[in-house]
């Protein structure tokens, strides 16, 4: 049992190196139709990794299966100091900086008042909005530098405390509904360790019972 743990607790490491990846998944601020809202909490989600000493890179991604684009993206300041750039590589994915609607509908997390103040970066996708979007199986790379004497890791902290929120508005649902979403500051279990855990820890679960019975 203590070789195995050894050997699972190395798998990890491996997966979840010092520079790792912090997958975060969304909660929908808006409640349009509940299938809808289903199908965003289950499959759009942002990866956040150091691009360099001074900049973090945000890959949004729609794991699909079911029709939905994510089309704006909000982002409030915290660590953050400018968009350094946007990688619209993936095919039939385009956005521009400089969202439309200005403020993620549906809340008012993204509005400036008098006595609450708050930098909004925001993206769109190009015309025409739907298609170029972030649909199933598509993803988006936007990388941000960093407000000076910032690190990556005050960015990790930010969104789990949410002094960092990240929004979504999301279109092309099959009933033609549209819902917002915002970062829920939960840190979802990297897909590696998972596939790790599950091709090594099911065995040994079986290998340790039947050593059991022997």
């Amino acid at each position: 049992m203590k070789k195995l743990f050894i050997l699972i607790s190395s798998f990890l490491l491996i997966a979840n190196p010092a520079n790792a990846n912090f997958n975060f998944s969304f909660q929908a601020v808006t409640n349009n139709n509940p299938l809808d809202v289903e199908i965003g909490q289950n499959q759009l989600f942002v990866n956040v990794q150091q691009a360099d000493t001074d900049q973090v890179l945000f890959n949004f991604t729609n794991i699909g299966p079911q029709p939905s684009s994510i089309t704006d993206i909000y982002f409030t300041e915290g660590s953050l100091l400018q968009i350094a750039s946007i990688d619209n590589s993936d095919p039939g994915v385009s956005f521009s900086i400089g969202a439309n609607p200005k403020h993620l509908p549906g809340t008012d997390i993204f509005k400036s008042t008098g006595s609450n103040p708050i930098t909004v970066f925001s993206l769109d996708s190009d015309s025409p909005v739907q298609p170029n979007g972030i649909n199933p199986t598509e993803s988006l790379g936007v990388t941000f530098a960093l407000q000076p004497n910032k690190l990556f890791s005050d960015v990790i902290d930010e969104l789990q405390s949410g002094a960092i929120k990240i929004g979504i508005h999301v279109q092309g649902f099959g009933t033609e509904g549209s819902e917002s979403f915002v970062n829920n500051g939960i840190v979802v279990t990297p897909a590696p360790a998972a596939l790790i855990l599950a091709c090594i820890g099911i065995p040994s679960i079986s290998w340790i019972k039947n050593r059991r019975r022997t």
